[in-house]
Formats: C-alpha cells, sequence, structure tokens
C-alpha cells in the first residue's frame, strides 16, 4: 500500500499496511522514554489513541502531543499513545520541559514496529507521518485519521467526536 502525502505542498508517499476501522489492531514494539520496551498488550482493557508524527521537535508535532495531554483526562480508561521515531531522550526532555502527563510519548526509533504494522512510514524520510488510530478495548480499530500534509495539524474535534462512541 501506498498513500500520498504533501510536505508543504510537495507529494511523499506513505507505506505500510492500509489499516481500516473494524480491522484488529495489529502489536507492535516501541521504547518508552524510559528505554523499556512496550506493545500493545500493555494497554489491554483501555482505550486507546495511538497518534503519530514526524519529530517532536517541531510545532505542530509539539502541539499535537500538548493538545492530547490537555484533553485526554476527560475521557475515561482511555490512554494516549504518542509515537515517533524521535529518541526516547527526546521524548524525555520534551515531557519534561512541558509537564506532559497524560500521554505516554513513545519511539518506533529501534524497530519502526508501528511505522510498518500501521502503515505510517514515509518513504523518502523514514518518519511516521501525522495520524491517529482509536483502539478500543477489544483492540479493534474504531476510528482513523491520516494528514494530508503533515504540517497541519489532525482534526481533533473529529477524534473527540469518535472517541465519545466508544
Amino acid at each position: 500500500m501506498s498513500k500520498e502525502i504533501t510536505f508543504k505542498g510537495n507529494v511523499l508517499h506513505v507505506t505500510g499496511v492500509d489499516l481500516k476501522v473494524g480491522d484488529k489492531a495489529p502489536d507492535f514494539k516501541v521504547v518508552t522514554k524510559d528505554l523499556k520496551e512496550v506493545g500493545l498488550g500493555d494497554y489491554s482493557g483501555k482505550i486507546k489513541i495511538l497518534t503519530t508524527f514526524p519529530s517532536i521537535d517541531t510545532p505542530v508535532c509539539e502541539g499535537q502531543v500538548k493538545e492530547f495531554n490537555e484533553k485526554v483526562s476527560s475521557f475515561e480508561n482511555t490512554v494516549v499513545l504518542a509515537i515517533s521515531k524521535d529518541l526516547p531522550f527526546a521524548h524525555s526532555r520534551f515531557c519534561m520541559s512541558f509537564s506532559i502527563n497524560n500521554v505516554e510519548t513513545l519511539s518506533d526509533y529501534k524497530y519502526s514496529s508501528v511505522a510498518e504494522n500501521y502503515g505510517v512510514l514515509i518513504d523518502e524520510l523514514k518518519l511516521l507521518t501525522r495520524a491517529v488510530f482509536i483502539i478500543d478495548k477489544d483492540d479493534i480499530i474504531r476510528y482513523v485519521q491520516f494528514a494530508k500534509e503533515i504540517t497541519e495539524p489532525l482534526n481533533y474535534q473529529k477524534v473527540y467526536e469518535a472517541l465519545k462512541d466508544i
């Protein structure tokens, strides 16, 4: 599968599996900011907002993590998994700098399993594209959104509306 997105108007290609609403969420292996390896099963029984982005050190990506950090506490039994290929040390620095306590920042640098299993790898950049998947407590994908232009934010209102129905 290859999906086209843009970066400042230039066409890029996102490769990997094409997941849809109703699909079983694939497992993954990522690294926490404390260098612990975790996967989908570590969040069993919770609603998961799995959101990906190119780099924590860009304004739109920073805003994405801050947005979910602020809003997620109003949703019961929900965890936000914010994933990029940034090193865990960058995630740790970011979370400390901005008091990020309601989002788990995770790094896909080591295994690229989110990149491959969720179809979010930007082929030309080898970074993750901006996307969000809502996964219910039974690990079924209930919502998918990709940003067409990765320098623009996700439509958060649509994410929160979908979350209310789960």
